[in-house]
């Protein structure tokens, strides 16, 4: 007879509370700004009558992304200015 530790769940997931780690949403989607707080702020800003579940971390990926290429370019800049004086 089998354990019970390595019996098969069934394909029920993990149940106890214990077993269960929460992902921020910004965390699965691989990003560093903060999708719950993109979205609250487009609910609160009243944009649209609806806002998809998929509209703030289409947002939060493009405003990472936008600040990354704006802080390379800055950088790169900061050096060239640096080396030319």
């Amino acid at each position: 007879m089998a354990s019970t530790s390595t019996r098969n769940k069934g394909g029920k997931g993990k149940t106890h509370p214990e077993e269960i780690k929460k992902h921020s949403r910004s965390a699965r989607a691989g990003l560093i700004f903060p999708v719950g707080r993109i979205e609250k702020n487009l609910r609160q800003g009243h944009y649209a009558q609806r806002i998809g579940q998929g509209a703030a971390v289409y947002m939060a990926a493009v405003m990472e992304y936008l600040t990354a290429e704006l802080l390379d370019w800055r950088g790169t800049r900061a050096s060239i200015t640096r080396d030319s004086v």
